[in-house]
């Protein structure tokens, strides 16, 4: 996963939410103009290269933590959520290593 491809796709509004992003999203009051920021301006902090449902990666700001990948050339937004404990740390360090990290 590449971040100047993701951004690429976000400006050209090249992206989609999957259905669990969208119910995340209402839950948590996250618009979709703060999801398109975090992907503008955040960074990649994790990478899941062996997903069986494909390669994908959490994007992350202070703020927001979105989790992308690919379905054929669009972006798919797989799920939004604001980092808090006990799982973070902080915006980008997990209080556990998972396994999938590559």
């Amino acid at each position: 996963m590449d971040i100047k491809i993701i951004r690429k796709k976000v400006k050209e509004e090249e992206y989609d939410l999957s259905s669990y992003a969208h119910q995340e999203r209402q839950a948590e009051q996250i618009t979709t103009e703060e999801i398109e920021k975090t992907l503008l301006k955040g960074s990649i902090i994790e990478k899941y290269s062996k997903n069986p449902r494909g390669e994908s990666c959490l994007v992350a700001s202070k703020k927001l933590h979105v989790v992308c990948g690919f379905r054929g050339k669009r972006l798919l937004i797989i799920t939004v959520y604001k980092p808090k404990s006990p799982t973070w740390i902080n915006w980008k360090t997990r209080s556990k290593e998972i396994k999938d990290r590559v």
